[in-house]
C-alpha cells in the first residue's frame, strides 16, 4: 500500500517550482506525499501582488482541500507561510478547527509549524530572514511576536525579482546577514525560496539551530502523522 506508514497532503500555491522536490527529498522510507495547487492569480512569486495571492488561496481552500482529501491522508499542511501572516493568529486558528472539524483530517501550516519547531527547541530569540517586500517581512515579524517570540534579528533578502528564481546560496547569506549573538536560532520564512541544503552547512557555521518553513512543516507533518524518523542531512530538527 502507498503511505503504509503515513500519507501528507501538501497544498501549495500554483507556480511553486520549489516545493515539490524540496519535500521529496526529506521523505523517509514507507511515507507518501501528494499535492493539490491552490487557486491565485497574477505572477507566481512576484513581491506585487502576494497579498491579493494570499487572500485568493483562502477564499479558495476548501475546495482544494476536498480534493486533497480524496487520497486520505494522515495530515495536511497549507505549505504556504505568508498565507497564514494574512490570516493572522487567531484566523489561524479558527481556520485549522474548521477544517478539522469539516474533514476530519488533521490540518498544519508552515507557519504554525514553524512555531512548534521553535517551542520545540526551547527557542525564544530568534532571528528571521525572508525573500518578502517590507511590509510583508514587518507581517512576519509581528506573528512571531503575536506568538511570543522574541525576534533579535530581521531582514529581508535585497533584489529580489522573483522567490521563485532566489537560490540556496542567498539564502544562506541571508541567514548570516541576520544572525546575531542574541539568537537562538535562525529562521528562513518562505517555502518557495530554496531552504534545505543551507541548514546543515549553516547549522555548522553558526553554531545554532537552523529552521526554515520547508523543514518545520515537514518536521511537523511526520510527527502529527505519528512517524518518528531521523532524517540526515537538513539540520538538527529533523535529525532529531
Amino acid at each position: 500500500m502507498t503511505g503504509w506508514r503515513a500519507r501528507l497532503g501538501f497544498l501549495i500555491p500554483p507556480g511553486s517550482p520549489t516545493t515539490e522536490p524540496e519535500v521529496y527529498r526529506m521523505v523517509p522510507p514507507g511515507v507518501s506525499v501528494h499535492f493539490t495547487r491552490m487557486v491565485a492569480h497574477g505572477t507566481p512569486g512576484s513581491l506585487d501582488g502576494q497579498e491579493e495571492r494570499n487572500r485568493s488561496q483562502i477564499a479558495h481552500l476548501d475546495e482544494n482541500i476536498a480534493l486533497l482529501s480524496l487520497v486520505k491522508p494522515s495530515v495536511i499542511t497549507l505549505a504556504h507561510t505568508a498565507t497564514s501572516y494574512t490570516l493572522g493568529k487567531q484566523g489561524e486558528q479558527e481556520l485549522t478547527q474548521r477544517i478539522e472539524a469539516a474533514t476530519g483530517i488533521r490540518f498544519i501550516t508552515a507557519f504554525g509549524s514553524v512555531v512548534a519547531a521553535l517551542r520545540h527547541m526551547g527557542v525564544r530569540r530568534v532571528a528571521v530572514g525572508t525573500p518578502y517586500s517590507e511590509a510583508s517581512t514587518q507581517k512576519c515579524k509581528a506573528s512571531l511576536e503575536a506568538h511570543g517570540f522574541e525576534v533579535v534579528g530581521c531582514a529581508r533578502l535585497e533584489g529580489v525579482t522573483n522567490i521563485y528564481d532566489e537560490t540556496a546560496e542567498r539564502a544562506y547569506q541571508l541567514a548570516r546577514q541576520v544572525d546575531t549573538a542574541r539568537a537562538q536560532a535562525v529562521f528562513l520564512s518562505g517555502v518557495g525560496m530554496p531552504t534545505i541544503d543551507t541548514l546543515q552547512v549553516l547549522e555548522q557555521d553558526i553554531g545554532k539551530p537552523a529552521i526554515s518553513s520547508a523543514s518545520s512543516m515537514m518536521w511537523n507533518a511526520l510527527r502529527v502523522a505519528g512517524v518518528r524518523a531521523s532524517i540526515e542531512g537538513y539540520g538538527q530538527l529533523l535529525r532529531g
